[in-house]
């Protein structure tokens, strides 16, 4: 988001982004892309085959730029605790983005493509389902410390805990979407975090109560 392409490719992937962002994939058409990025059709066609093609591209660019972002949440130059800490804050803060970029909340893009079009496009379910993938690995490094420092049982399955925890904030996310209401996101994101890795101590005193 926020970017100025310079090229007729990128021009499509950013415009194809923000409307389908806004709206869904199926509303938004290839003459919408086309005339909103001021692109002939027949460009269109030159670098996407179809418009599933262009989706799957615009997943793996709105990722490559968070991907950065991600890594900073996720530094080891921080505890594995304050990086949770950091996840909640930067789930909030990137909705919060996109509300005063689209004017509403638009949730998290990948699973609203994901889940709306997984049925119908295989390549659009195997890109969510890859992006989806590389957000748990991350995940489960920090997971992984936790055990390492006695706050998780051994025994711990992390990969399901992973699981869960990308379960839970898209969960959240989505009724954030559905609400159009960001009021409560953050906190509840934070607070469920916690409850999940079961650390009580890094919960606000009214959670833990």
């Amino acid at each position: 988001m926020g970017r100025s392409p310079t090229n007729t490719k990128a021009k499509l992937i950013q415009t194809a982004m923000d409307l389908i962002w806004q709206s869904s994939y199926g509303s938004v058409s290839v003459d919408d892309i086309c005339q909103q990025a001021g692109v002939k059709k027949g460009s269109f066609y030159y670098y996407f085959p179809s418009k599933a093609d262009l989706a799957v591209a615009v997943m793996e660019e709105s990722y490559n730029c968070y991907e950065p972002e991600m890594a900073s949440v996720f530094s080891e130059t921080v505890s594995a605790v304050e990086r949770f800490e950091r996840l909640a804050t930067f789930v909030y803060d990137k909705q919060v983005e996109a509300y005063n970029l689209y004017g509403r909340v638009c949730g998290c893009p990948f699973a609203s493509l994901g889940s709306e079009m997984a049925g119908n496009d295989e390549a659009i379910r195997l890109k969510a389902d890859e992006i989806f993938q590389r957000q748990e690995h991350l995940l489960v490094g920090t997971l992984e410390e936790l055990v390492a420092l006695g706050q998780l049982p051994a025994d711990t399955n992390l990969v399901a805990m992973a699981s869960e925890i990308h379960s839970f904030i898209l969960g959240q996310v989505m009724v954030a979407r559905i609400q159009n209401d960001l009021s409560s996101l953050r906190e509840d994101v934070k607070s469920g975090l916690f409850r999940i890795i079961n650390i009580r101590d890094a919960l606000p005193k009214s959670a833990a109560q």
